[in-house]
């Protein structure tokens, strides 16, 4: 248990910033999972309009400290080269 009253406040701030990053976190695998899922039902439109909500998703969530923005970055580009891959396999 912390003495301090500084103490006290910084870990009553760690838990709030925790559950909110908790928050972010959850958020973005629930999207990812719907855009994977999409995907592998083979359904271009969802696909599409999944992924540009997993997108935006990403980029609210790298302008915080929750996640960097070069991994969200590298997750956007992994997710757009299956949609792209998808669109092509119904292509060809």
């Amino acid at each position: 248990m912390p003495n301090t009253p500084a103490r006290k406040k910084q870990m009553r701030q760690d838990a709030s910033r925790r559950a909110r990053n908790r928050w972010r976190k959850r958020a973005l695998k629930d999207r990812t999972k719907t855009f994977l899922t999409a995907v592998q039902d083979r359904d271009v439109e969802a696909a599409e309009a999944a992924f540009r909500a997993v997108q935006k998703e990403l980029d609210k969530v790298s302008s915080t400290s929750t996640i960097h923005r070069n991994h969200a970055a590298r997750r956007k580009s992994r997710l757009s080269r299956r949609l792209r891959d998808l669109k092509m396999s119904l292509k060809g």
